[in-house]
């Protein structure tokens, strides 16, 4: 059997309700050229059957428990060939045309490693969840136009800071250079951390808007879990991938960001998730010393000024 072009990677845990529209979709795209795999986290809702059932052109690889999306994605892409590895969730529903755009897009831009689709919400499909991810100088990362109604303000083909991992396609090549998804990070800013590592190493990303993707905000994800991880992880980004220069220009910056999120939690202590995200900023600090021994990996790699990085980066 003739490698395909692309290999669709699904992370899968408990989601038997929301696979058949993810995978109902893919049925339906106009470029064919691509193998679908459901990486399944020790599901116990029977989502196995499921697919064995209903889906047997779909690949499945069975995990004996929950490694989330930075465990469940490597697993795929140590076991798949395709030259390009393309990301989606299982709470999705990609429009026909969506594949298609993303892999021409990288055909369209030999520079980038990376191309993003447009994330709309799955229940008002005029509203954004991301037009692409961007980050800061207070080392804090963001969608593009979230919650914002969609009038085009952000397509154009244009480069920007990261791929939201919810619907994504990677260059092999190039993950095979910097490495895959920070399996420390466990969910949540995985990739975003590995677009820094991406762009620091000379690739940049792409922003396809004509790549549409419906996604049912945190059906597998969210909450307490989020906060917990978002708290966390903004901490070992920042330490792990801030050139040096910028940690020394903006430290205070990110300082006062840090603290802004401890003052709201704090104002909002009696709710779940505030405290969650306290646990997480105080799991961040904790693992400090974890991450910023990968520096000299990650900086190994560099290719680009430290001032390339600043300009691409929001203030």
């Amino acid at each position: 059997m003739a490698t395909p072009r692309a290999n669709v990677i699904i992370p899968n845990w408990n989601g038997a309700h929301l696979l058949p529209t993810c995978l109902d979709a893919l049925r339906a795209q106009s470029f064919g050229d691509f193998e679908a795999v459901v990486v399944d986290n020790g599901s116990t809702d029977g989502s196995r059957p499921l697919l064995a059932q209903a889906y047997p052109e779909v690949r499945v690889m069975l995990l004996p428990e929950n490694r989330y999306f930075a465990g469940a994605v490597n697993r795929a892409i140590t076991e798949t060939s395709a030259p390009l590895v393309v990301l989606l969730n299982n709470d999705t529903e990609a429009e026909p045309a969506w594949l298609g755009r993303l892999v021409g897009a990288l055909d369209a831009h030999p520079e980038a490693g990376m191309a993003t689709s447009k994330l709309l919400l799955f229940d008002r499909r005029t509203v954004l969840h991301s037009a692409g991810d961007y980050y800061t100088l207070r080392g804090q990362p963001g969608n593009r136009g979230v919650w914002e109604e969609d009038q085009g303000q952000y397509d154009g083909d244009q480069m920007v800071f990261s791929a939201c991992g919810g619907a994504a396609a990677y260059r092999r090549s190039m993950l095979e250079e910097i490495g895959l998804f920070d399996e420390d990070l466990v969910a949540y800013c995985e990739d975003v951390d590995l677009a820094f590592r991406a762009q620091l190493a000379g690739y940049t990303c792409v922003f396809v808007p004509e790549a549409r993707v419906y996604h049912r905000l945190s059906a597998t994800g969210g909450g307490t879990l989020a906060s917990y991880y978002c708290g966390r992880n903004f901490i070992g980004v920042a330490a792990k991938n801030m050139p040096s220069s910028l940690l020394r220009r903006h430290w205070l910056r990110i300082l006062r960001s840090q603290a802004a999120h401890v003052w709201g939690a704090l104002r909002h202590v009696r709710e779940p998730a505030a405290r969650a995200r306290l646990r997480g900023q105080l799991a961040g600090l904790v693992a400090l010393p974890r991450m910023w021994r990968k520096r000299r990996a990650v900086f190994a790699l560099q290719r680009v000024p430290d001032a390339y990085i600043e300009s691409i980066l929001l203030p």
